[in-house]
């Protein structure tokens, strides 16, 4: 089956929602056409002049990549300077560029997930900000409400503590008329019906509406689904681009520098910290993540990873008594590229498509450490 832009968008956007994003952050569809059938996709940090190449040469024409293309407002867009020749240059050869930012980042199961995993911490918890929660209220047959509900549940909806299948129900008699060129799952056009429905109501973290909204459709009977969708002021479960666990089991901080350098491929990392303290309670983020410290270290961690830390982040964690472990911005972010292949690679296997995911092999760190 040929896929379509707009269908990558619409997987990348369920594991990543947009809304995920911080507001001074521009994810999405950054060049290109969602119409466009797909060739390829090739999977970045960032979109450059040499990873456009290595695309166009593998023929690939999605580039799906971790920072966006088009941060900042564009002013102007001039083709002799980099920015503008590299935007014509793949308009032209009918490139698509779709970034995944700190979108990425704050997702369950994205960057920050992945980080964890790479880093081999256990029961990691998210932190940084709370992701609101929201009331679904939908109106089912009584003989479909026992499917919709697997289905909310299988999608995340409904899920409180260490519960899932949370739902109320209420029967009561729902009415409707078919109209002209309705094709009712019960009764007949231009006739009223009443049917036996259930009041089926159930709770979902914001994040993940598209897709508990998706779902609820593909369980529905009917063609026109009565349902609605109530912001709550309860707080909402733990989120945000920080990720907090332990390690399997206590071990010496520089050791756990050099495995840190090791499992991400770093040519080097900074730490602070007594070197032989035992460590066992880690936090990290990362990228830029020195806006996490306190709240990392608030939250029990002895150690954050992160990168980008700056002199003043080490001092702020001599202060608080909390190791830093700086693996760089570029190292601790280039994990999203495995990552962002193996999903698409998968969602490609479910639609039955035979295309390549490419993960580029020109993009290096943008310097160098001269010793």
């Amino acid at each position: 089956m040929a896929i379509k832009v707009r269908d990558v968008i619409r997987w990348l956007e369920d594991l990543a929602p947009l809304h995920l994003a911080e507001e001074w952050d521009n994810p999405g569809l950054q060049l290109g056409d969602p119409g466009d059938v797909v060739t390829g996709i090739m999977v970045s940090l960032d979109f450059t002049q040499e990873v456009l190449a290595e695309g166009l040469e593998k023929g690939v024409n999605l580039f799906v990549t971790h920072h966006p293309l088009i941060f900042r407002p564009l002013t102007r867009l001039s083709w002799n300077r980099p920015q503008g020749r590299l935007i014509k240059e793949a308009a032209v050869r009918g490139a698509s560029v779709y970034a995944l930012h700190t979108n990425l980042d704050n997702a369950r199961g994205g960057l920050n997930c992945w980080l964890a995993e790479a880093l081999g911490l256990k029961e990691a918890q998210p932190f940084g900000k709370a992701d609101p929660l929201e009331k679904l209220v939908v109106f089912v047959p009584r003989d479909h409400a026992g499917k919709l509900m697997n289905a909310l549940a299988e999608a995340g909806a409904g899920h409180i503590g260490q519960y899932s299948h949370c739902t109320f129900q209420a029967l009561g008699k729902g009415t409707f008329k078919p109209l002209t060129g309705a094709k009712p799952y019960i009764g007949k056009v231009d006739e009223i019906e009443e049917v036996d429905e259930v009041r089926l109501e159930t709770i979902l973290p914001r994040s993940l509406r598209t897709k508990v909204v998706r779902a609820m459709m593909d369980a529905h009977p009917y063609e026109e689904e009565a349902y609605d969708l109530y912001p709550l002021v309860n707080p909402g479960v733990r989120g945000g681009p920080g990720r907090l666990g332990s390690l399997p089991a206590p071990m010496a901080l520089e050791e756990l520098a050099f495995t840190v350098k090791k499992r991400l491929g770093a040519r080097a990392v900074r730490v602070s910290g007594e070197l032989v303290q035992k460590v066992d309670k880690v936090a990290l983020c990362g990228g830029s993540g020195g806006g996490l410290i306190s709240l990392a270290a608030d939250l029990g961690a002895q150690v954050y990873i992160s990168g980008d830390l700056k002199y003043h982040d080490f001092l702020l964690g001599q202060s608080l008594g909390l190791a830093l472990i700086d693996g760089g911005h570029y190292w601790t972010e280039l994990i999203a590229v495995s990552g962002m292949a193996r999903f698409l690679e998968g969602k490609l296997a479910e639609a039955g498509a035979d295309l390549p995911v490419v993960c580029t092999k020109v993009q290096r760190e943008p310097f160098m450490e001269l010793n």
